[in-house]
This record gives C-alpha cells, structure tokens and sequence, in this order.
C-alpha cells in the first residue's frame, strides 16, 4: 500500500506519517486504498478517509456525520445532510493517537 503513496509524490515526514495510519487501519477488517491523481481514498463500501500528502504532512479528510470539535481541526465542511469532511493536518506519526483512531472507528463504522 506504501507504493500508492509514493505514485503521489510523497516526501519521507509524510510517508512515515502514512505507514503509521496504515498501521491504525489494521485493526478493521476490511478496506481498500484507492489511488487517485494526487491523493489515496480509504473505501469500505464508500471512502471514508481521505490521504492528501503535503511537505512535511498529510492533510487527511475523515467523513463523519458530524463535525468534528477540536483544536486539531483545520476546516469541517457539510456536504450533505448527514455527512461532513473533517480535515485534520498531521505532521508527526505520534498525532495518531486514541483522538484520531476514534475518529477512524466512528467513520469506518458510517461505511459499509
């Protein structure tokens, strides 16, 4: 799955960054990484995660029915009636911490 990352241009913060949610995605099931032209789509019936790799981060858009209140937030946008993408900016693999992997779990839980 490191190799779609790389098909994007990914520097080496935000490819650790990457193995470490790749890591926190082991404990579902069942999903797919789709690679698109400049970001991955993490997809379990629909994407429920978006990996958009920036220098030094990943931008990663997490689809919840609500919006997500943190100081971690960097923008939450309605796109729907019941669905909103919440952007979250990670700069260091120690931010996918309980916080996030419980983001992970309620939009995991949304998909299917």
């Amino acid at each position: 799955m490191q190799d779609g990352l790389s098909r994007i241009k990914a520097d080496a913060v935000s490819s650790d960054i990457y193995d470490g949610l790749l890591r926190c995605l082991e404990r579902f099931p069942e999903y797919e990484v789709e690679t698109k032209q400049a970001s991955l789509h993490v997809v379990h019936g629909r994407a429920f995660l978006g990996v958009h790799p920036r220098k030094h981060a990943l931008l990663v858009n997490i689809v919840l029915s609500r919006p997500i209140e943190s100081e971690r937030l960097k923008r939450s946008e309605r796109v729907s009636a019941s669905r909103f993408h919440n952007e979250i900016v990670l700069r260091a693999a120690t931010e996918l911490d309980d916080e996030f992997t419980g983001w992970l779990r309620e939009a995991y839980a949304l998909t299917g």
